[in-house]
């Protein structure tokens, strides 16, 4: 019998049945835990019942007590990541408090990098995964829009945020470097393609500050955020 979903709380429940006693140290913290070390060693396309319960040592069959399929692992690894985020407190400043979210958002991105595109990509229903959009929801309302403008608004808010998350997490050479030798290598092969805006940017584009562009990102939704509302036309 396949794990079901409670129509009142929308949360899986586990298939019925008692696992044995040789796997009652299982539970679904426990599965998630293992399957995001394979994550962090492997990436997230190394993650299936297999590789997860060979690091718990039990049969790949006794995960399904916990989790229906992978998709459901997956989802549980990223509620897991979201369960370290801490909600900061609100203060009086909307700019403050955007930053905070923002900031929070990143530290728990970067602690886990490979399970990234799971944390921030992944559509949520418990609570664990809306509690982040009940946060910012209420930091936005608080400038006056309405409930349909602030989902807007934190659509492209996160958009933006998510996309400068995801490069930092898997930045390569062609993002640019923080490394000399590769800056130089790099800005002397853009400089050399021939194409006259790449050309002039060549020195901004060998060059990766992960600390710059993060903060340039969180200036610009600062001033998404903070922007007063026009009143409609008539």
């Amino acid at each position: 019998m396949n794990a079901m979903t409670d129509a009142t709380t929308g949360l899986r429940q586990p298939r019925r049945g008692r696992p044995p006693k040789t796997q009652a140290q299982l539970s679904r913290t426990a599965i998630s835990e293992a399957a995001l070390s394979v994550i962090d060693a492997e990436g997230t396309d190394a993650v299936s019942m297999r590789s997860v319960s060979r690091v718990l040592g039990v049969d790949a069959k006794s995960l399904y007590h916990y989790v229906e399929d992978k998709g459901d692992l997956l989802d549980a690894v990223a509620e897991h990541v979201l369960e370290q985020l801490r909600p900061p407190e609100s203060t009086d400043s909307i700019e403050r408090d955007v930053r905070a979210w923002a900031n929070e958002f990143r530290r728990i991105t970067l602690a886990h990098p490979q399970a990234a595109t799971l944390v921030l990509t992944r559509q949520l229903s418990s609570t664990v995964g809306l509690a982040p959009v009940e946060g910012i929801l209420t930091v936005l309302r608080r400038t006056g829009r309405s409930p349909e403008e602030a989902v807007h608004l934190m659509r492209t808010l996160l958009a933006t945020l998510i996309g400068t998350l995801l490069r930092e997490a898997a930045a390569g050479p062609t993002f640019g470097s923080e490394d000399p030798t590769q800056i130089a290598e790099r800005q002397s092969t853009l400089e050399g393609s021939g194409l006259p805006q790449i050309g002039l940017a060549a020195p901004f584009l060998a060059r990766f500050d992960r600390d710059r562009e993060f903060d340039f990102t969180v200036d610009l939704i600062v001033r998404l955020a903070t922007t007063p509302i026009s009143p409609a036309s008539p």
